[in-house]
């Protein structure tokens, strides 16, 4: 067997070794989270109670939610247990997928990306949290006493369902400014300091955020917008500490000195009467000479 045929069935079995393994930790995710969707399904309908806790609060006396559709009383509670189980799950879900990666990176990379794995799961579950205890009873009793009397407020279990979920996923995302910051800086996209310069850009793109994430009333836009424009300057100090060592001062004003020189030699200053007539009397010494040559 030549070495070329050596190479290639190295290369084969490399492959093969990296999609069992990639199988092997799939398999892993999928019997954590079947774990404990076993472990909570007969609880499913008091975890539906108590995610609906924050509006039922506050209906009017003598309101309930419904169900529209036939099967919604059975699979809602389910689609709500299965969503919580991946969400417990996450922390395994996680490390099997840094397990499957970590080979492959750096000493330097692993040092910073193992932080930055468990700090993605803690904020996640942060604004989960921040979402449930903070802005569900805020927009539920501001959404309940602006409504028309006439009006007999009945919810859908299952489109509560869906609205909550997308509340979660949009502050769970959102509560990972930091870390984006932090690799955007790692990787040399941006420093600290230009960061900071961009502060009014990041205000108003927090508020776009709150407004393609979130509901459409302002409450819960505000109430995203702001806690992730704390997030950001929680991010851009992180980011200063973590990167103290790297030279971001002396970069920005060498780019500071290389423009200032570009604008000396664009705007160059004009020549006096005398130094013009100076200039005319030297080339015409220099046309005889010339017209030799």
């Amino acid at each position: 067997m030549t070495e070329e045929d050596n190479a290639e069935h190295s290369a084969g079995g490399s492959l093969m070794s990296h999609l069992v393994e990639l199988r092997d930790r799939v398999v892993r995710m999928v019997v954590a989270i079947l774990v404990i969707f076993l472990c909570l399904f007969y609880w499913a309908n008091d975890i539906y109670v108590f995610l609906a806790d924050p509006l039922t609060r506050h209906l009017p006396e003598g309101a309930t939610m419904i169900a529209i559709d036939v099967a919604s009383p059975f699979l809602t509670p389910f689609k709500l247990v299965l969503m919580l189980s991946v969400f417990l799950a996450m922390p395994v879900i996680l490390y099997q997928c840094w397990a499957f990666v970590a080979p492959g990176l750096y000493a330097n990379e692993k040092r910073i990306a193992m932080p930055l794995l468990v700090s993605s799961i803690l904020l996640f579950y942060a604004g989960v949290s921040f979402a449930f205890f903070i802005v569900f009873p805020l927009v539920f009793a501001f959404f309940t006493s602006v409504g028309p009397e006439i009006v007999n407020i009945s919810t859908d279990i299952g489109r509560y369902l869906d609205f909550v979920l997308a509340l979660f996923f949009g502050f769970g995302l959102a509560f990972e400014v930091p870390i984006a910051t932090i690799i955007l800086v790692a990787i040399g996209f941006t420093t600290p300091k230009k960061l900071a310069e961009k502060r009014p850009y990041i205000i108003v793109g927090a508020f776009i955020l709150g407004m393609l994430l979130t509901p459409p009333d302002i409450i819960s836009q505000v109430l995203l917008a702001l806690p992730v424009w704390l997030l950001f300057e929680g991010g851009l100090i992180a980011s200063k500490i973590i990167f103290k060592d790297r030279e971001f001062d002396e970069e920005d004003e060498d780019d500071e000195d290389l423009e200032s020189e570009n604008a000396v030699v664009a705007d160059p200053q004009p020549l006096t009467d005398e130094e013009m007539e100076a200039e005319l009397d030297r080339a015409e010494a220099d046309e005889p000479r010339i017209d030799k040559t």
